[in-house]
């Protein structure tokens, strides 16, 4: 079975789908859509902007999407998902390409999760960091410990095994990335991020995105949809999108995610988007699996 999958923030580039534009009339004719939705010529930072613009969250999250999705469109027949998956933000990316959202409204729920996670970031300083060769179980435990003294501490991303990002406030991750290293662990390094991507201190953001999502309409997909929260399959549209909401809290739980879809029959996997981050860790969790990128 055929797998697509789509990367989150973190993944994007100065000249992203620049290439896609010039070569592509139908790129060129959705992010010139994207540009009037937003109000800004978004291309313009992607194509030409600096670092520092395109890191900025309510700019990063709807620059990914649009690579990714426009990427997965311009693909033609060679696009036939049987099944998807996104890490965090790609979730959305997943849900157009699998036709549960259309387009428009894809981009228009990526904006408005981006400006509400900007606003939660702000209002908070925190931050997140990678732990590195350290069993999951024991970071889970630090995690808890630091929890447990007034600060949040919490496992974000468990991306592939030996890799989990953490988040929480910025003495809590100090703090930890401390105790991660006594514990045994190859390294312990913080990201350079906006804030403190799931955990409770997006909490301000669910209200926006959940009063977003709830007014948006959803489809049953044309294929199964593997959920960050739980990593299994949806196809209910009530049922992703109250996944949706929980997603800005939860952790993404991508191992299981791409254990799970090996085990449904994917033997696949074809990276929509910047980078190429999503085929090295899926061929760290299933070493037989066959993972690459847009030709």
């Amino acid at each position: 079975m055929k797998a697509f999958v789509f990367p989150g923030q973190g993944a994007q580039f100065v000249g992203m789908g620049k290439d896609l534009y010039e070569s592509s009339a139908l790129a060129k004719e959705l992010f010139e859509k994207a540009n009037d939705i937003l109000g800004y010529r978004i291309t313009d930072i992607m194509f030409e902007g600096t670092d520092e613009d395109l890191r900025q969250t309510k700019v990063t999250q709807p620059a990914v999407f649009l690579h990714s999705v426009i990427s997965a469109l311009c693909m033609g027949d060679d696009f036939q998902p049987e099944m998807t998956a996104g890490h965090s933000l790609g979730e959305f990316s997943a849900l157009v390409a699998a036709g549960a959202l259309s387009f428009e409204d894809g981009l228009r729920l990526v904006y408005a999760r981006a400006m509400a996670m900007q606003k939660a970031c702000e209002a908070t300083p925190s931050t997140m960091a990678a732990i590195l060769a350290l069993p999951d179980n024991k970071v889970e435990e630090i995690c808890a410990q630091i929890s447990s003294e007034g600060e949040v501490c919490v496992p974000a991303n468990f991306n592939c095994p030996g890799q989990i990002v953490i988040s929480g406030s910025v003495p809590g991750i100090e703090k930890a990335c401390v105790l991660m290293k006594e514990a045994g662990a190859k390294r312990a390094l913080p990201l350079k991020v906006g804030g403190a991507f799931h955990s409770p201190l997006m909490n301000p953001a669910k209200v926006e995105l959940a009063e977003a999502i709830n007014a948006t309409e959803f489809h049953t997909p044309k294929c199964p949809v593997y959920q960050n929260v739980d990593a299994r399959p949806y196809t209910n549209p009530e049922e992703i999108k109250k996944n949706l909401v929980a997603q800005l809290t939860a952790s993404v739980r991508w191992t299981q995610t791409v254990e799970n879809m090996v085990a449904d029959g994917a033997i696949e996997f074809t990276e929509c988007g910047p980078g190429a981050v999503l085929q090295g860790l899926i061929k760290k969790i299933s070493p037989s699996a066959n993972a690459h990128g847009v030709a």
